[in-house]
């Protein structure tokens, strides 16, 4: 397996408009809550930050073959995202910025062969390296909306949020919680329900994952509940 090229373009874009977000957020604004119920800005940077850090644990253990969990317990994560969260905001931008470096030091060590070797996400799923770059994707796409920023799903590149469409309906699956809908958004399709939905794609997106109630969205009937996305 070689280094998933289109992955990496879309997570380096991905960091990009992230950093854009966090640039248009002052420091007295850190504390204001996020689009994320129950969490701040501050709160949800500083799981972006650990989350970069979690990541280069599984690169360091799929180039090294030592065992390196994302975290070393699910108490250990939210111990972390905390102590994180209450850092000063000088502190927690340089926080966010420098484990976006090292995540991205991690990712150029890499040689070809350590894409293919399997490791172990917080979930207990064992996937090869080589969807790294993706869980980061969704990570900096996503929480870039969620930051509140003046950033949402209609500045996400469209075949990234073809990717997240596709991934809702993954996990979804993986999960047996599929809804009885079938999904439409330009000329993408997901799902084989009774419920025929449809929308623009960042519409569409926003609704799969959790960011919108499906405002924008033509239906045959009521929108259903969704289940949680991640």
């Amino acid at each position: 397996m070689t280094a998933p090229t289109e992955l990496l373009d879309w997570w380096e874009r991905g960091e990009q408009h992230l950093g854009t977000a966090l640039g248009r957020v002052t420091d007295e604004e850190f504390g204001a809550a996020s689009l994320l119920p129950g969490w701040s800005r501050a709160h949800l940077l500083a799981h972006v930050a650990r989350n970069a850090d979690a990541l280069v644990n599984l690169l360091g253990w799929a180039r090294t073959g030592v065992e390196r969990p994302m975290y070393a317990s699910p108490e250990a994560r939210d111990e972390l995202i905390a102590l994180t969260a209450a850092r000063a905001p000088a502190e927690l931008r340089n926080d966010v910025l420098s484990a976006t470096r090292r995540l991205a030091g991690a990712v150029r060590e890499m040689p070809e062969s350590a894409w293919s070797v399997e490791v172990r996400t917080a979930q207990g799923h064992t996937v090869p390296a080589a969807a790294v770059p993706w869980m980061r994707c969704r990570e900096v796409w996503v929480h870039a909306v969620d930051l509140d920023a003046g950033v949402d799903f209609t500045d996400v590149p469209d075949d990234v949020l073809a990717a997240l469409g596709d991934d809702v309906f993954r996990m979804w699956d993986a999960r047996g919680q599929m809804p009885d809908v079938t999904v439409f958004a330009g000329d993408r399709e997901w799902g084989s329900g009774a419920l025929a939905v449809a929308g623009p794609l960042p519409v569409v997106v926003a609704w799969l994952t959790g960011r919108s109630t499906g405002e924008g969205l033509r239906a045959d009937g009521p929108l259903p509940a969704l289940e949680v996305w991640l």
